[in-house]
């Protein structure tokens, strides 16, 4: 099952926001998937569309602190927004990275759309403990912490999904199983110390986020090693022992287990391990499009053979070529699936 989220993916430059997070990765992949010879006239089987209500505050207590939520929801946000998508000097001036117009759209409102597209990753989690298998066409924002959102993720839509299913009893043990170019450090810091969420980060060893001692800043500890539970660092030119170092990392996620089954699999599958992404900070891990798409499948097809629900979601990806890799890998699995 594939999810669209509708009238919640409007274009950061409409807000003033100069980043290549492009809105036609979720919409070139669509396309990709309809116009496929088989799957096109079998688009009633496989796709679900949503128009969700934003995630609510209560949810949002669930993972983050109280006073970025109250930032967040505030009338005002622009300032919490610019370190989110670091736009904001430290002296409060703005950089390359916004543009202030009048022309803008309100701060308010992208808050509001991205907490609603943000639920797509719950709406897709349920999808995949019914149906086994949902790819969401977004979501995946590994970056936010506890304390607030940063690296262009607003709010860490895995846990608070996770978290809403585990307060209702839906699940209780889940696996994330991150392979975007960029450390999952978000979601290792908000599950540090909790046995019922083990997580895997194969990603690149150097750059961002840098892996330094804690910063004490008002609570806020920035730029420091949060160890997912099996983290596997790729250094730069090891594409080629890409493959073998991500098969490693699976059987290490599940020996960690004791061979226990999670209830779920949430799937981070940024696209920005290819070689063609446009974001400098993505650079020093250059996948083909073949081994970006052979990635996401022995991801696929490792927990098909185990029975685990395994719910996907896009993350990071910049720059106009990146949906050709999530939408080769949904034909691979779409046309086994029918």
């Amino acid at each position: 099952m594939i999810l669209s989220i509708e009238n919640s993916n409007a274009p950061l430059q409409d807000y003033g926001i100069q980043i290549p997070l492009l809105a036609d990765r979720y919409t070139n992949t669509l396309a990709a998937l309809k116009a496929h010879p088989v799957l096109g006239p079998a688009a009633a089987r496989w796709l679900k569309t949503a128009d969700p209500q934003p995630f609510s505050k209560e949810q949002l207590l669930r993972v983050h602190h109280k006073k970025y939520v109250d930032q967040l929801l505030s009338e005002e946000p622009l300032a919490v927004l610019g370190e989110v998508f670091e736009f904001i000097n430290a002296d409060g001036s703005f950089n390359e990275r916004y543009t202030e117009s009048p022309a803008n759209r309100p701060p308010k409102e992208l808050v509001h759309k991205r907490l609603a597209h943000a639920a797509g990753t719950l709406i897709a989690a349920e999808t995949a403990l019914e149906k086994g298998f949902c790819y969401f066409l977004g979501g995946g924002a590994h970056h936010a912490m506890t304390f607030g959102g940063r690296g262009f993720c607003v709010v860490n839509d895995l846990m608070i999904a996770v978290r809403d299913l585990q307060s209702r009893g839906r699940i209780k043990q889940v696996w994330v199983i991150d392979i975007d170019a960029h450390k999952g450090d978000g979601t290792a810091q908000i599950t540090t110390g909790d046995d019922s969420v083990q997580t895997l980060s194969i990603h690149m060893q150097h750059g961002w986020p840098l892996d330094e001692q804690p910063l004490d800043d008002d609570g806020r500890l920035k730029n420091c090693f949060w160890p997912s539970t099996v983290d596997v660092p790729v250094p730069e030119g090891g594409e080629a022992h890409y493959v073998e170092a991500l098969r490693l990392g699976l059987r290490q996620l599940e020996l960690s287990c004791g061979g226990r089954k999670p209830d779920l699999a949430l799937v981070v599958d940024g696209s920005d391990p290819y070689e063609k992404d446009v974001l400098k900070s993505a650079t020093l891990l250059k996948l083909s499009l073949e081994q970006c798409v052979e990635r996401s499948r022995i991801v696929y097809d490792w927990l098909h053979e185990r029975s685990i629900p395994q719910a996907y979601v896009m993350a990071g990806g910049y720059g106009p070529e990146n949906w050709r890799v999530h939408a080769g890998f949904l034909e691979s699995v779409l046309t086994q699936r029918l």
